[in-house]
């Protein structure tokens, strides 16, 4: 039985690097747009997991197929995990990525060396057409930086200082970013546990 993955998102630069992930698993790899599910959907949530898990769940009610979404955000150990979860909605939707940024760096002035540790943590929940749910998680490791570098990326990237490439997430190369990216290894992950699945199957 040929399966189709509907994944969460609308973001077509997302949906992009999903395909050439999950591209060989030989499923048709589509948005949840073009399966013409728009649920409303409320991410409640209290983790990653579960508000990835919240957005799957709502699309796979509407389809029925394998659905993955994905929650992810900067997660900063000095300042109590923040913004975490509310990454993208921290000091208000509205507010631009430069004044967060900005925020996060005053927040941590007195923060040296390793307390500067931060990471972007990415989970992937998949809801399978059973109703069974698999969830990957990965990190990007990384430092605060002490000023903002870089113009590629978006959102957080110009303030993660990523040691081994001496660079900034907003300053590192597409491939350098897929080799460590936490959206890309949640990816690989999860493709490997649908491999699994699908194997079960055959």
């Amino acid at each position: 039985m040929k399966h189709r993955i509907v994944f969460a998102t609308g973001n077509a630069g997302k949906m992009k690097e999903i395909r050439l992930i999950l591209g060989d698993l030989g499923c048709e790899v589509v948005s949840m747009k073009e399966a013409g599910a728009d649920p409303e959907i409320v991410e409640n949530g209290t983790s990653f997991a579960e508000n990835a898990e919240i957005k799957a769940r709502a699309v796979w009610a509407c389809t029925g197929d394998i659905v993955l979404a994905d929650d992810s955000g900067l997660v900063v150990d000095y300042i109590g995990g923040e913004p975490g979860i509310y990454s993208a909605r921290y000091m208000g939707e509205d507010t631009s990525y430069e004044i967060k940024n900005r925020n996060i760096i005053e927040r941590l002035a007195e923060a040296k060396g390793e307390e500067r540790s931060a990471r972007f943590l990415c989970n992937i929940a998949a809801v399978l057409p059973d109703g069974r749910v698999v969830h990957t998680e990965a990190a990007m490791e990384g430092l605060i930086a002490q000023e903002p570098s870089g113009n590629g990326g978006f959102g957080y990237d110009p303030i993660l200082y990523i040691p081994e490439f001496g660079k900034t997430s907003a300053e590192l190369t597409i491939e350098q970013k897929n080799q460590i990216s936490h959206r890309g290894k949640a990816l690989e992950a999860m493709k490997e546990a649908l491999k699994q699945v699908l194997k079960e199957e055959v």
